[in-house]
């Protein structure tokens, strides 16, 4: 089981400086909106992700005035890590574990398993596609290393063959040969990430259907299809056919990056025929079965980041969360703005949860 131990905080968004400490299993911290509870949980997830959970941008996360930040933190898991995380004055980004500098962001990703859960989490129903795959390559690159390399190499690998179409657009010359060398390559890279995704979709589901049942007891049909255009084609006979509707279009309109996540409810689109109360079930369920998988796959416990979820669900749904969190043995760090709500929920439980109070920044 990986833990947080101490965290520290220099110059990352409102807290010029923080420190704090966790000892118990369970770590409940309140205080009113603004008082910083979100911003300790996207500093825990810098330490998972090397990347804040919010912003795409590291710059974004800096105090306001200041030119840099620091995010440290000891991590046990087989033993204790110290784990840093440094933007620079000149905004160069440096990411250390026990001191040794990672050449690679990408090698730490799994190192530390983690889920987050926010209310920002309704785009992954409410949104495009680009937001479930991200969420969808989230979970498959903690438990796949060869994976994520592989997903780095077709984006990059997208933006080359996307680079020359637009190119093309300048003159009359075109090289072809060029093109055909991107096109193997993104079948080859497209083909491992098909499959991959294909594989995993398969048994998530069937996690997705299980929470969600025993979160509310309903009667409806949830499913989960996975959408690809490689379902029916291969990528390189795709990218051929329909050339010259990518020379036309200036990109790329066939590949992994086109995937997408249907939901649906009795077999309508989740989207349109969800009650608000059964849209926070399945995100939540969508969540834990990303937990679940991660730690049957690895056999570590992710951490598991809670952010004002007792503000999306009722009193029947949060018991039933509470006793599920209470059985697994991950890390749990949750934030309400109501400290009695807190104590409430783990009332009788102090050998497991701890009670940290913040005050408005």
């Amino acid at each position: 089981m990986s833990e947080v131990k101490q965290l520290s905080l220099i110059h990352f968004k409102n807290y010029k400086k923080k420190q704090l400490a966790f000892s118990k299993r369970i770590v409940c911290i309140y205080g009113q909106n603004g008082s910083g509870k979100t911003s300790i949980l996207d500093a825990i997830h810098f330490l998972c992700f090397t990347k804040s959970y919010f912003h795409h941008a590291d710059a974004v996360c800096v105090t306001k005035g200041e030119q840099g930040m620091r995010i440290y933190g000891v991590v046990k898991d087989s033993k204790e890590y110290e784990v840093a995380c440094i933007l620079r004055e000149n905004g160069k980004k440096e990411f250390t574990i026990e001191g040794d500098a990672y050449t690679q962001f990408s090698k730490h990703i799994g190192k530390f398993p983690c889920v987050f859960i926010t209310p920002d989490d309704t785009e992954l129903i409410t949104e495009g596609s680009e937001a479930r795959r991200k969420f969808l390559d989230a979970m498959i690159s903690q438990t796949n290393a060869q994976y994520l390399e592989q997903l780095i190499q077709y984006s990059k690998c997208l933006q080359q063959r996307n680079a020359l179409l637009k190119q093309w657009s300048a003159g009359p010359e075109k090289d072809f040969s060029l093109l055909s060398v991107y096109s193997k390559k993104l079948h080859e890279l497209g083909t491992f990430i098909f499959e991959t995704r294909k594989n995993y979709c398969e048994e998530f589901i069937e996690h997705v259907k299980r929470i969600y049942i025993f979160l509310c007891d309903d009667a409806e049909e949830i499913n989960m299809t996975y959408s690809s255009q490689l379902a029916s084609d291969s990528l390189l006979d795709l990218l051929d056919r329909f050339v010259d509707k990518d020379i036309f279009m200036q990109r790329t309109n066939f590949g992994t990056h086109k995937d997408d996540l249907l939901f649906t409810l009795n077999g309508m689109p989740l989207k349109q025929a969800a009650s608000q109360g059964q849209r926070k079930s399945f995100l939540f369920s969508l969540k834990l079965a990303q937990f679940e998988l991660i730690k049957k796959i690895t056999g570590k416990h992710p951490i598991l980041l809670l952010d004002d979820i007792f503000e999306k669900l009722d009193e029947a749904r949060s018991g039933k969360l509470i006793a599920y969190l209470l059985e697994k043995q991950s890390q749990v760090f949750i934030t309400d703005t109501h400290e009695e709500r807190l104590r409430n929920a783990f009332e009788g439980k102090q050998e497991v949860a701890e009670f940290i109070g913040l005050n408005s920044m």
